[in-house]
């Protein structure tokens, strides 16, 4: 047998010995051309945009206005309410307009432009402290006015995941390292790269909630990584870190899967992850957390996947929020053909962006160019009752009765078979062999329901 695929097969488990959960599907992984490559640091350019709603919650209120002068890490926009976050320039310079931008959703927000003046000037903390001297709530407080929030692509503000209601006790604290979307690799590099960060993110989640047992939950087609964090988290002598290796399958990364499948708790159907005492963090977010309590520094940049097969040399790259997209292509090289599509996230749950000028925001784990060859789009109208979507669905829904009361706008029966459960992961319009596309009938149909009951 070849003795290099059989290196490759070092610290992979058998399926049996894997946590998982019900359901799902098994997409090509396509992480093979980054999954190697170490993360890059990209040069920030010359103008950078800050829509005002990257996250989920009220959108931000500028704290500055056209002409002032701002330093790097300096917040700019104040959070709307306890959901809703922060924001801070990425970068020195001037603000320049306050105005309608386009948003890597399609559509027009307020966004704060700031001319960069290439000086970095800074206004965040350089030494570090010892996050043990503070309190939990000072460690809360010190998240919140970081402005972080989910980094797995939920944007979800941190501060509200750890400030659960007086009575819901957390006692499983979760660290996402599955990233079962294909092509995406941000993660799987965050954490070779800055392991000790996603360590000492995890224990001031722990001293948070006085809890001395964490979870770093790690699909099996890293090994490397799991192997890693196993030595690491040996070493820490103040609490117990348990590395768990999942069977690859997507979307074993969403929250209620992961939870299932590394503590057996289900998260019942319209309940929340604290609802049964779970806390569950992105490895990015995870990171940006320690770099938050022990540096001072806010959340000002991240990590993203580069890759597509229009892409001419296929990266991650760590990159100033707020910079446009067609600048983070053109600082690797930019494109080798004209893509049908361009995708902000994976290729299961990412946004088709409308233009390459939308800004890199908190929830851009990746930037995805594909070819009319990669871009599959389903058209079907015949559903040919096979079932198929049904055991795909993580969420145990019916995914063919519920395109069908989308379609009628039966918004009764759209409830009773628990649409909102419906993560919009795809998995229903990936199996179906009549090209149909429930997914995306779905999500309609939960906007529609959002937009009635406002």
């Amino acid at each position: 047998m070849n003795k290099s695929f059989l290196a490759n097969l070092k610290g992979f488990l058998p399926d049996s010995d894997l946590k998982t959960f019900k359901g799902g599907i098994h997409p090509g992984d396509m992480k093979s051309s980054t999954n190697s490559i170490p993360i890059v640091d990209i040069s920030a350019p010359e103008k950078l945009i800050f829509p005002l709603n990257q996250h989920i919650g009220r959108e931000a209120v500028p704290c500055v206005k056209v002409g002032d002068t701002v330093f790097a890490g300096q917040k700019i926009a104040e959070a709307d309410g306890f959901v809703s976050a922060n924001i801070h320039s990425s970068v020195s310079g001037t603000v320049s307009a306050i105005e309608e931008r386009l948003h890597p959703n399609g559509t027009f927000v307020k966004s704060i432009i700031i001319d960069n003046d290439g000086e970095d000037n800074n206004e965040f903390e350089t030494e570090p402290r010892d996050f043990k001297k503070f309190s939990p709530h000072e460690l809360i407080d010190i998240i919140r006015e970081a402005g972080i929030v989910g980094m797995g692509g939920a944007t979800f503000p941190t501060h509200v995941k750890l400030s659960p209601p007086e009575g819901k006790k957390i006692d499983c604290i979760i660290i996402n390292g599955a990233e079962c979307e294909p092509y995406l690799t941000s993660d799987h590099r965050a954490l070779l790269e800055t392991p000790m960060e996603v360590i000492v993110g995890l224990k001031i989640l722990l001293r948070i909630f006085n809890l001395k047992t964490g979870y770093i939950a790690i699909e099996n087609n890293k090994p490397d990584a799991i192997e890693l964090m196993k030595n690491l988290a040996a070493k820490e002598e103040d609490c117990n870190i348990k590395v768990i290796p999942l069977k690859v399958k997507y979307p074993q990364g969403s929250e209620k899967q992961l939870i299932r499948a590394v503590s057996g708790r289900v998260v019942p159907s319209g309940k929340l992850p604290m609802d049964v005492g779970a806390v569950v963090n992105n490895v990015d977010t995870c990171a940006s957390i320690a770099r938050a309590v022990v540096y001072g520094m806010p959340l000002i940049t991240r990590i993203v996947t580069v890759s597509g097969d229009c892409i001419k040399a296929p990266a991650n790259v760590r990159v100033r929020i707020g910079t446009p997209f067609i600048d983070v292509l053109d600082s690797i090289g930019g494109l080798k053909a004209h893509p049908k599509k361009v995708i902000m996230g994976g290729p299961m749950m990412g946004l088709t962006v409308p233009s390459l000028d939308v800004p890199v925001i908190k929830g851009t784990s990746g930037i995805l160019a594909v070819s009319k060859r990669g871009a599959k789009i389903r058209s079907g109208e015949v559903c040919l009752r096979c079932g198929k979507c049904v055991d795909a669905c993580p969420m145990h829904l019916m995914p063919l009765y519920l395109k069908e009361a989308a379609k009628a706008n039966d918004y009764d029966r759209l409830l009773k078979l628990n649409v909102n459960d419906c993560m919009e992961c795809g998995s229903c319009s990936f199996v179906c062999p009549g090209a149909n596309n429930p997914a995306q009938s779905i999500r309609i149909a939960k906007a529609k329901l959002r937009s009635k009951k406002a």
